[in-house]
């Protein structure tokens, strides 16, 4: 072998696809996200059941802020909404205070939807932990939301 193939093969194996986090990263995600998928009730997505418990946190908000709390950009929460809202579990209203400002909260229907989806919530969270110790679980979301 040259020295030249000899940096070459140095150079190539400095770079493992497997050892990097981004790559980690989304197969942990795509763990969670069919995990979610085969649990989670009432076909909602992962985006919308995040409007639905951030709307049952913190109550009606517009929907920048919306989007902000949920880690959304304003067509996506958009879109997430404007589907909840014709399935009738969140309706917008002008805000009393700033007219231009549409807020938007849960319905009647909307809260009887997160109150059956909870539980299955908790499930999912709790499958895509399993692997992991209860101390490992908390070292992970601590480091996670670090990283956030």
């Amino acid at each position: 072998m040259t020295a030249a193939q000899k940096r070459q093969q140095s150079v190539d194996a400095a770079y493992i696809l497997d050892d990097q986090v981004g790559f980690i990263l989304r197969q942990a995600q795509q763990r969670h996200t069919n995990i979610f998928a085969s649990l989670m009730i009432e076909e909602l997505t992962p985006t919308q059941w995040a409007v639905l418990a951030k709307l049952r946190e913190c109550g009606p908000c517009s929907q920048n802020l919306l989007g902000r709390q949920t880690a959304m950009d304003a067509a996506t929460v958009k879109g997430v909404i404007d589907r909840l809202t014709k399935r009738g579990v969140t309706a917008t209203t002008s805000d009393p205070v700033d007219g231009r400002r549409l807020l938007v909260a849960l319905t009647p229907e909307g809260e009887a939807v997160y109150a059956r989806a909870k539980p299955m919530a908790e499930r999912i969270t709790a499958a895509t932990l399993e692997p992991l110790s209860e101390t490992e679980r908390e070292a992970l979301v601590g480091l996670l939301r670090r990283l956030a």
